[in-house]
């Protein structure tokens, strides 16, 4: 039974070896012309469809080196040699069928995020007896709003809110956190999720289509269509390898003039292993990547975040956690630090401001009430008004405040730390200092990256010279842009060198540099869709030691590549050297070649291998409390 599919797979293998134990028991039973006549007649119809495709490939302005494989079989039944004909033929059908089988491999471990996909969803409706209904849907049918059943070791379906009381959910998938994660009612589901052993209820927040899982879904399958540039290198190799070939082919004949030498040559010139080498060692690699929690989409950006030189990366919520505290509160003559937090924690409830998370997550957390509020509003990035029991709160810049309250006075804060503003009642309360703690790992991480041949790193930020300065020191960067656009990060990335040039960001202000950069890295665990979208390479994990795997995970697959190319072509070059003499019979010469793909496929799927996921050993510098952005 499992040989069926092997045939439907590999017709043309199966076929061979068919037509070769044909011509075997007729030449033993004393039918040799008959046998000699039934492979000529196969091997002449496999050139003709082996010289159709060439020609397609030809008129689409590419030389493929298959023409060797032809040129082989051509001259093998052209001096009788109809044995290695078939074997010739079986040697290139077989190789095809490595470099699938091989791929398949290679592709296991990016295919597993596809294979895990979720189908079907559980809706939870209500009957006309006020009891709940569940029905299921096909998992593109669910739409924001809906309510959903999570039963027991189930995938979450689409990202959405948690109604139950709590859930215990392996994110491993996402994230690469192997123990489970607790939340609370209330808090963020990601599709992809597993759930534990209680069935929870969630709240669909967004479409299939639109969620967490489906989004790393989108990037394997873009991995998986892509095709290297070392194949095209590969196939650059063609003209030449053909020249020396036919030149070899040609000596042996002067020195013989024999025209069997010509064939017993040119078989051993079968360029398998330099269509083979390269697309195995770079799906691999891919591979390999994905097993570390980095999405590649291609062998071409393996190719060129092997040969990266200059390295930029994105602050706030890249170099840093992107999570600010409130570390100090400093409270006016009158006013007490414990109101103060408290009103400006109900005002900034109702903001969209980066800080108004952490303000009210710190209030929460040192138990102060967070009022509500009569009604607010914003002024976009500059701060929030709301009215908080009668009294008028307002909440943000310096210079927002002081058109409520007028003049503030000197406020010193350290190097790294933002501020935000206080007033109540038209009159300055006092201000909240914030920081940012930066990644544990990040200095470790530009460390490497210098070590490793990376000749320039740069920190490109839309946040103000001091905080960017501040957080520079502390991870190992001395080249500092701040105050920018994102139009000015493009042109910064654009310009800089030496090349290829690697940016790191998160945010949707990032995209645009993601993919104007020769290699754009998304932090894909929690930053936008746009970053992810627009990124060559996506991290799944919340940390920067992603991008030192992907580094050191594409160094050593295009090291395996060349390897695989070079260890074939020398070994043919040789073979044909030795064959000259006439010491190679065109049958012997035909497996011998087979030897030849199967070392190379071998040695390729040593990228399936490599170096260990990186993780920092040196502890972060002791100060790690930096600025946020303060847009």
């Amino acid at each position: 039974m499992t040989i069926v599919p092997g045939v439907v797979r590999y017709p043309v293998v199966w076929l061979t070896i068919v037509v070769g134990l044909a011509v075997l028991v007729l030449t033993a039973v004393g039918l040799p012309e008959v046998g000699r006549w039934t492979a000529t007649a196969y091997v002449a119809g496999i050139i003709g469809w082996a010289g159709v495709g060439m020609v397609k490939a030809a008129l689409r302005g590419r030389w493929g080196i298959d023409v060797l494989a032809i040129m082989a079989m051509v001259a093998t039944l052209a001096v009788g040699e109809y044995v290695a004909a078939l074997i010739v033929v079986l040697m290139l059908s077989g190789g095809h069928a490595l470099e699938e089988y091989a791929e398949r491999r290679a592709k296991h471990d990016l295919s597993a995020l596809l294979d895990r996909s979720p189908r079907m969803a559980h809706v939870v409706t209500a009957a006309p007896d006020g009891s709940r209904v569940y029905r299921d849907v096909p998992v593109t049918e669910v739409r924001p709003g809906d309510v959903l059943l999570v039963r027991p070791a189930e995938i979450v379906p689409v990202d959405g809110e948690l109604l139950s009381d709590t859930g215990t959910f392996d994110d491993s998938s996402l994230t690469g956190e192997s123990l489970p994660v607790v939340r609370e009612r209330g808090e963020d589901v990601y599709s992809g999720s597993v759930n534990g052993e209680r069935a929870v209820r969630v709240r669909a927040l967004r479409s299939s289509a639109e969620s967490q899982y489906q989004q790393i879904v989108e990037l394997v399958k873009a991995a998986q269509e892509s095709r290297a540039p070392v194949v095209r290198l590969a196939d650059r190799f063609a003209v030449p390898f053909t020249v020396v070939s036919l030149a070899i082919a040609g000596a042996a004949y002067l020195m013989s003039h024999d025209v069997v030498r010509i064939a017993e040559v040119l078989v051993l010139a079968t360029p398998c292993p330099l269509l083979i080498a390269a697309p195995v060692a770079f799906l691999g690699g891919m591979s390999r990547a994905s097993r570390a929690g980095v999405i590649v989409k291609g062998g071409g950006v393996l190719e060129l975040l092997a040969r990266t030189r200059s390295a930029a990366f994105d602050k706030t919520g890249t170099l840093t956690q992107g999570n600010p505290d409130v570390v100090d509160i400093r409270a006016r003559s009158g006013f007490d630090a414990c109101d103060l937090l408290s009103f400006a924690a109900s005002a900034e409830q109702y903001s969209t401001h980066a800080f108004a998370g952490a303000i009210v997550r710190a209030a929460t957390e040192r138990g102060v009430p967070v009022r509500s509020a009569r009604e607010a509003r914003e002024e976009a990035t500059n701060g929030v008004v709301a009215d908080v029991e009668g009294r008028e709160v307002a909440v943000g810049k310096r210079a927002f405040v002081e058109a409520v309250a007028g003049p503030i006075g000197p406020e010193p804060v350290g190097a790294g730390h933002a501020t935000a503003f206080v007033a109540i009642d038209g009159t300055y309360a006092g201000v909240l200092v914030l920081a940012d703690q930066i990644r544990p790992e990040a200095p470790a991480v530009v460390s490497w990256l210098r070590d490793h041949d990376v000749r320039r790193v740069a920190m490109l930020t839309g946040d103000s010279a001091g905080t960017a300065q501040g957080i520079a020191a502390q991870v190992g960067i001395t080249e500092v842009h701040a105050e920018l656009l994102p139009t000015d990060k493009v042109d910064l990335a654009t310009a800089m060198t030496p090349r290829p040039t690697l940016v790191v960001g998160d945010g949707v202000n990032d995209a645009p540099v993601l993919a104007a950069a020769d290699v754009g890295v998304a932090m894909g665990a929690r930053g936008s869709t746009a970053a992810g979208d627009a990124a060559d390479v996506v991290l799944l994990r919340n940390s920067l030691d992603g991008v030192v795997d992907a580094h050191a995970v594409s160094r050593r697959t295009l090291r395996v590549a060349r390897q695989s190319i070079w260890i074939g072509v020398t070994l043919s070059v040789g073979l044909m050297l030795v064959a000259t003499t006439g010491a190679i019979p065109a049958v012997a010469g035909a497996l011998i070649q087979e030897l030849v793909d199967l070392a190379t496929i071998l040695n390729s799927l040593r990228a399936l291998r490599g170096p260990t996921p990186f993780r920092p050993t040196a502890e972060p510098p002791s100060s790690t409390s930096l600025a946020a952005t303060a847009s």
